[in-house]
């Protein structure tokens, strides 16, 4: 099994520049880029130049078509790179590319948390969004528990948003994608792979195939009823491996913790 862990990463000094926005058209149907596009997106990202709010709008619109296709549990195949924690550090992705290869070569599965924290969220995203639309099939991106509404509302995502587009509209479209994004991927049919971790409440793989995951995710205080509705999706992306057996409550107050006699079963 595969989890994100919670590795920490270097921080940017400083922001770089963007090209001014510009305004989505009267219709409110952005246009979706085509090959040509794309590639001028990912050229320009790769020099960590953000895109301005029509063209984010388009691709966001292209994306959403291809992740509400995928399953929750995506298959992957090998060989293939798989990527943790990112959170807004650009150059520490262009220099992991560097390294491992550039989309198509090389086939990655990202496990989330790609935003907050770090000063280059909005390229980190538009990048991997650029690079899913452009090879989908070379790419997954999953999502991880900071892909949500209330978290990038207190560790920096909605406020890079805001500084750098002078709109919560990117955030808004953002964080609505993020509610398309797969839960977990099974690579070869052998290693299943998430954010977090494993739940009480999940004992297949049908189990998460049937969680309705286009929703905002569950942290904490939810009642019993809802945790029985909304807890396993959480569980994935919130709960952590640990050196003790069996489960555990999580200090952080949302997911469990597991030891690796549950990973066995």
């Amino acid at each position: 099994m595969y989890n994100s862990g919670r590795g920490g990463a270097m921080t940017a000094a400083a922001e770089t520049s963007i090209a001014s926005p510009k305004s989505v058209s009267s219709t409110g149907e952005p246009p979706l880029p085509g090959r040509a596009d794309l590639d001028r997106y990912i050229a320009s990202l790769q020099d960590c130049q953000a895109l301005a709010e029509d063209e984010l709008a388009g691709l966001v619109a292209r994306a959403r078509e291809i992740l509400q296709e995928e399953d929750n549990v995506k298959p992957v195949r090998c060989p293939v790179t798989v990527v943790g924690d990112i959170h807004g550090q650009f150059h520490d992705l262009q220099e992991m590319f560097r390294i491992g290869g550039f989309p198509p070569d090389t086939n990655y599965l990202f496990l989330g948390d790609y935003v907050d924290r770090g000063y280059f969220s909005v390229e980190v995203v538009s990048l991997l969004l650029a690079y899913k639309v452009r090879y989908p099939d070379r790419i997954t991106i999953l999502r991880g528990n900071h892909e949500s509404r209330q978290i990038t509302q207190v560790y920096g995502f909605y406020d890079e948003c805001l500084r750098k587009y002078n709109t919560a509209n990117v955030w808004k479209m953002l964080t609505d994608l993020f509610d398309y994004l797969p839960l977990t991927a099974l690579v070869e049919n052998s290693i299943f792979s998430m954010h977090g971790g494993l739940s009480p409440s999940i004992d297949t793989l049908d189990d998460v195939r049937q969680i309705d995951r286009v929703q905002e995710i569950p942290h904490e205080g939810v009642s019993t009823f809802v945790y029985d509705i909304l807890g396993p999706m959480c569980d994935l992306l919130w709960s952590d491996p640990d050196d003790r057996g069996g489960w555990g409550i999580s200090p952080r107050g949302a997911g469990f913790t597991f030891g690796q006699d549950i990973s066995a079963q």
